[in-house]
């Protein structure tokens, strides 16, 4: 498969859509050049997020360590002491959080379409992005802060980690033919092995 055909997931959470963010984030991923090949509008239920997540049967484990590992660096004590434990209590917050209100799920193509998004997204934790990623200069929410408040952590958009995760997300979101397959004029400038024809 050509670089140019990756796809990724991007999900617009409950707290993007209440903050009117779904302009910007659409602006920020189609001015780098990526291409939207899917969109839709939902409410989704407590099942759906549980087996999003779940794709990745690790991802209690791997989201767990993740979480304690930030405590970790920042010097803080971690309220959790096993990995799986912290990864469930993750996803039961995720779950509460995801199921508040509608999203909007995207299908997103380009050339490394996985990193891409995830270097314009920035960190999970938005206390931890960097400025000028979408988390870091529009959401101010910690680990530390939602922890306190028993709720996940609100960071606006999902962002499919790896090429692997994006390939079973996409299905589960998307029917096959709901994904469409066209092309943009500005594909030629991205991708074509020549750029020739500009001048007439």
């Amino acid at each position: 498969m050509h670089f140019s055909k990756e796809k990724t997931l991007v999900i617009i959470k409950p707290d993007g859509i209440q903050r009117s963010m779904i302009g910007e984030v659409v602006k920020r991923l189609e001015r780098v050049g990526l291409k939207l090949v899917a969109i839709d509008m939902n409410v989704p239920t407590e099942e759906k997020i549980r087996a999003h997540y779940l794709v990745d049967p690790e991802w209690c484990v791997k989201a767990g360590q993740k979480s304690m590992e930030a405590y970790q660096k920042k010097g803080i004590e971690c309220p959790f002491d096993d990995p799986a434990k912290a990864g469930e209590k993750v996803l039961n917050n995720l779950v509460k959080y995801m199921t508040s209100g509608p999203v909007v799920s995207m299908v997103w193509q380009g050339a490394h379409a996985v990193s891409i998004v995830r270097k314009i997204v920035g960190s999970t934790e938005p206390l931890s992005s960097d400025v000028g990623t979408i988390r870091g200069d529009f959401v101010l929410d910690s680990y530390q802060m939602s922890d306190l408040n028993g709720r996940s952590v609100r960071n606006l958009i999902h962002a499919s980690g790896s090429v692997e995760d994006a390939k079973k997300e996409i299905p589960h979101w998307f029917a096959s033919e709901k994904v469409i397959n066209y092309r943009l004029i500005q594909e030629q400038i991205l991708y074509d092995v020549n750029i020739d024809g500009d001048l007439e």
